[in-house]
C-alpha cells in the first residue's frame, strides 16, 4: 500500500490531478486511487486546487523545506489572508526551486474575476513578478542564463533591487498582471516572494504604485514572524 500512495504523490509532483488523470498516471484503479489521495488529504499531504483538483498539500511542502521555509509556509496563511482583504486580489508565496518556483501558499480572491495559482503549482522563473523579485540578488553570471530566455532584462532587475518590489504586466499569462516583494531572512538574503495578482485590465497600468505597499509590508512581517520562529528557546 505505502508503494501505491508514493505512486500518487508522484502523480501530483507532475502537476494538479482529478481523478481519471490521477488513475491513468498511477494505473491504480479509481476506487484505490480515490481512497488514497482522500487519506494523503486527509493528514495535509495532499490538498484541493480551486477546481477539486489533488496538488500537494502544506504539510508535504513543510517536509519538502528543510531551510527554514518549511517556518515560513507554516506562517504565511494568515498573512496571505490580510494581503488579500487589502488589495482585493490573489495572494501567493512562491519559493525558489532551481530554474523554477514554486507557489507553496496563496489566499484566493472569493469572487469574480481572478488568478488562481494552485498550491504546488511550478512556474517559470523567465516571467512574472515573483521571478524578478527572486532573481534580482542573484549575481550577474548565475543569472545570466535565465535572462537570456526571460521576458525582463537586467535592467528590470536593477530597477527591483533599487526600489524593493517588482511588477509585471502580461509577462507570465496574458491579461494577468502581479506586484511581488521579497521575504528576507535575517542574513537579508531573499527567501521567498510574496506576490499579488490578478486580471490586468483591472490591477491597471500603475498596479505597482497601487499595491507596492502592502505586498511589501506582508513580506516584511513574514521576516518578522520567521525571524522570531527561529530564535534559540530561552534556556
Amino acid at each position: 500500500m505505502l508503494d501505491k500512495a508514493v505512486a500518487v504523490l508522484d502523480a501530483i509532483s507532475e502537476g494538479p490531478v482529478g481523478l481519471a488523470a490521477l488513475t491513468a498516471r498511477t494505473g491504480l484503479s479509481r476506487a484505490t486511487a480515490h481512497r488514497l489521495a482522500c487519506a494523503l488529504e486527509t493528514h495535509a499531504l495532499l490538498a484541493r486546487d480551486a477546481d477539486g483538483r489533488w496538488v500537494p498539500g502544506p504539510h508535504l511542502l513543510r517536509l519538502a523545506t528543510g531551510d527554514g521555509s518549511g517556518a515560513l509556509v507554516t506562517r504565511a496563511g494568515p498573512v496571505l489572508a490580510r494581503l488579500r482583504d487589502a488589495t482585493g486580489e490573489s495572494a501567493q508565496l512562491y519559493l525558489r526551486r532551481g530554474r523554477g518556483r514554486v507557489c507553496v501558499a496563496t489566499a484566493e480572491r472569493g469572487s469574480g474575476l481572478r488568478d488562481t495559482v494552485p498550491v504546488g503549482a511550478l512556474l517559470p522563473m523567465t516571467a512574472g513578478s515573483a521571478a524578478q523579485v527572486l532573481l534580482a540578488d542573484e549575481p550577474r553570471d548565475r543569472a545570466a542564463a535565465i535572462l537570456a530566455e526571460a521576458a525582463f532584462t537586467a535592467r528590470t532587475l536593477a530597477d527591483v533591487r533599487r526600489r524593493g518590489w517588482a511588477h509585471s504586466v502580461a509577462e507570465r499569462e496574458p491579461g494577468v498582471a502581479s506586484v511581488s516583494a521579497p521575504v528576507r531572512g535575517r542574513d537579508g538574503g531573499v527567501l521567498a516572494a510574496v506576490s499579488v495578482s490578478g486580471p490586468a485590465d483591472r490591477l491597471g497600468r500603475r498596479t505597482g504604485l497601487r499595491h507596492a505597499p502592502a505586498v511589501l509590508a506582508a513580506a516584511a512581517e513574514l521576516a518578522t514572524e520567521l525571524a522570531a520562529a527561529l530564535l534559540p528557546a530561552s534556556p
